[in-house]
């Protein structure tokens, strides 16, 4: 009986090109800035975190996921930031 082995090889390089950033619309309060931002990071993580295996919301403690803001690169985030991780983990199912 013959068996074939898959071997994995990591990527070199992302399946897709990063966007590229655009300049945010001016005159908007600097609070909106603030929130969008928020969203931003938060979806990151939560990418992340789902991409780990973490799809249960309470499985995604604080801990949990500043570390991976830490492990990406990313400012640790807030306890409000960490609120919309779980809140995007929740809705995405």
């Amino acid at each position: 009986m013959a068996v074939a082995a898959v071997t994995t090889k990591p990527l070199e390089k992302p399946l897709h090109q990063p966007l590229t950033k655009k300049p945010l619309p001016a005159g908007r309060p600097r609070e909106w800035y603030v929130s969008h931002n928020r969203r931003l990071k938060a979806m990151r993580l939560a990418i992340a975190l789902l991409d780990t295996g973490v799809y249960i919301p309470s499985t995604a403690n604080n801990a949990r996921i500043r570390t991976t803001a830490e492990r990406l690169g990313i400012h640790p985030p807030s306890d409000t930031t960490c609120r919309m991780v779980r809140a995007l983990i929740r809705y995405g199912r």
